[in-house]
């Protein structure tokens, strides 16, 4: 029977690599294998009560119907609020957008600022989704590296080389950094922001990760280092990390006005509203006692220091120390070309394939975040399983 032709663009798009680790150690637990995970970026605690608790209270009132495609005008003040306070950022709340996830701001943000052809800058390693929705955009992913021995900070003098005038539409920048937990210092922010400027280039800002911060260094938006960035760039941050709160799906986003509301008749045609009760629950998130935000962050930064040792007693693993999010990005470029477990390592396919099936420890390959020298694994998980993981990772190392 013949196939029922695809549109091209859909057709082209990958599974994404984290979720794909993730489905296939699940089968082998089914299968009743001890698989250690540290694939997917989802943090391992339960949502706050309080924030719970609010979800409860919307449902008891009733609050179960439609609300504004854009979000509710309770949340988009709240997160007015948020921008003003923690981000020194003045926005209307005509500027909000509420959507299903920070994914979904972010998409909806590629799609209002990408035209055909244009070309979007993505610092690498990258997000697995970045240059996926610029293609379906219909742009053009221009890769700039980083190095690990710049701790996968972007460089200024990188963006000026990449930048093609008249064809370069947009840089997306992730400061903390998925899936390097790099945190880019307020100098660099400065520069790369005051480049983009004079070179008309738009920046997307993806802070989902700004309060997962660590070693006393501190969360700054590009936009408030450069504000008159605001007038071209789009701001986008959500509750999903800093909350425990990713299956509630909620992300945000701040942009120019006539921007936003180009968004806003976007979502309306594709989604409509996200979830009312999620969003009354992200109003208590951003409202209410912040206490919990604290408490992770503690607990992250711990497993960030036993993570880094475990992988500095690893042979052939290097890591430079992440400043935030909660993931290491982990060199293994001096067993490029070695046998591992009879498997010869040519990438970081085969490196995370032997890593599953003989130590039953769920890793990213690099090469989905543009980094075939490298593998992604989450602390976003207990330190029991970061030992239990760690401890197969050496002994497969060792033993070779």
């Amino acid at each position: 029977m013949q196939q029922i032709p695809l549109n091209q663009r859909v057709a082209a798009i990958p599974e994404s690599a984290t979720l794909a680790v993730s489905a296939k150690a699940k089968a082998m637990k089914r299968q009743g294998l001890d698989v250690v995970g540290f694939g997917v970026g989802e943090p391992d605690f339960d949502t706050p009560e309080h924030i719970k608790q609010a979800a409860v209270n919307a449902l008891s009132a009733g609050n179960t119907k439609y609300t504004p495609a854009s979000g509710t005008p309770e949340l988009r003040n709240a997160i007015v609020e948020k921008l003003k306070n923690d981000n020194q950022l003045d926005y209307d709340p005509s500027q909000i957008v509420v959507s299903n996830g920070a994914k979904h701001s972010l998409f909806n943000a590629v799609l209002a600022l990408v035209r055909q052809g244009d070309e979007v800058l993505i610092p690498s390693p990258y997000w697995v989704t970045y240059p996926e929705q610029v293609k379906l955009a219909g742009g053009v992913p221009v890769i700039v590296p980083t190095s690990a021995d710049d701790g996968y900070r972007l460089r200024p003098d990188a963006i000026a080389r990449h930048i093609h005038p008249g064809k370069t539409r947009l840089l997306i920048l992730n400061s903390p950094s998925n899936p390097t937990g790099a945190v880019l210092t307020p100098q660099t922010l400065t520069e790369i922001g005051t480049l983009c400027l004079e070179a008309g280039v738009s920046v997307i800002a993806d802070e989902i990760y700004e309060k997962l911060v660590y070693n006393d260094k501190q969360h700054l938006s590009i936009l408030k280092q450069v504000p008159e960035l605001q007038e071209t760039s789009i701001l986008i941050n959500g509750v999903s990390k800093a909350y425990a709160m990713t299956g509630w799906r909620i992300g945000y986003l701040a942009a120019p006005k006539h921007v936003a509301k180009a968004i806003g008749r976007l979502q309306g045609q594709a989604t409509s509203g996200p979830s009312s009760i999620s969003q009354a629950a992200s109003l208590a998130a951003l409202t209410g006692d912040q206490s919990c935000v604290a408490e992770m962050r503690e607990q992250f930064d711990a497993r960030r220091k036993l993570i880094m040792q475990r992988v500095a007693d690893c042979p052939g693993l290097s890591a430079p120390e992440p400043d935030g999010a909660f993931y290491l990005f982990v060199s293994f470029a001096d067993l490029i070309g070695k046998t591992l477990a009879g498997t010869t390592i040519n990438g970081s396919l085969d490196f995370c394939n032997v890593l599953l099936e003989q130590a039953h420890v769920a890793a990213v390959p690099g090469i989905a975040f543009g980094d075939d020298n490298g593998f992604r694994l989450s602390y976003a998980t207990s330190t029991d399983n970061i030992n239990k993981g760690l401890d197969r990772i050496e002994k497969l190392l060792s033993n070779g």
